[in-house]
């Protein structure tokens, strides 16, 4: 049997995660380019390295980089000395995505707010909408904590590390 045409694990790394960030809500060609910027050694890839990858055609990488680039998950640079421009990984990814999610919880609850005061507390539209407002707020609070006891947590890893 060749193995000429198997997989490697970083490909099937890529696919899987890819395909939960698709069933999550995310684009598939955003999905798989960005599980192939997290599987690569540097964080970084050339639009010419994604089409390879992942066996895609450019158009679907600019399409793709575009889409990631608007959500704040990656970022474009251009190579030192090069025309060519690499797509790379914000810093602290995830603490950033969620620091922008909270972001978007705050608007979601105002609104939900100003909407239960309009509908009336007394209202059953009203009190539902209310409680809405009540849940982001609490899940804005426990984001807060949680990322803070995160960053204690990876501060406290890296020194057992040293």
């Amino acid at each position: 049997m060749s193995m000429e045409n198997e997989e490697p694990p970083a490909g099937r790394f890529v696919e899987r995660f890819a395909a939960e960030l698709t069933e999550a809500g995310m684009q598939r060609m955003a999905s798989r380019v960005f599980a192939a910027l997290l599987a690569s050694d540097s964080g970084s890839l050339t639009s010419a390295e994604l089409s390879e990858r992942l066996r895609i055609s450019p158009a679907a990488v600019s399409g793709a980089v575009r889409y990631l680039n608007q959500v704040g998950m990656v970022s474009r640079e251009r190579e030192p000395g090069s025309r060519r421009d690499r797509y790379v990984l914000h810093n602290e990814l995830w603490y950033e995505t969620f620091t922008r999610r909270d972001q978007l919880l705050t608007r979601w609850e105002t609104v939900l707010r100003d909407g239960a005061e309009t509908l009336g507390t007394d209202t059953a539209a009203g009190a539902r909408v209310a409680e809405t407002a009540d849940f982001f707020a609490f899940l804005q609070d426990e984001m807060h904590e949680l990322l803070g006891r995160w960053r204690e947590h990876r501060a406290a890893t890296a020194r057992e590390r040293e």
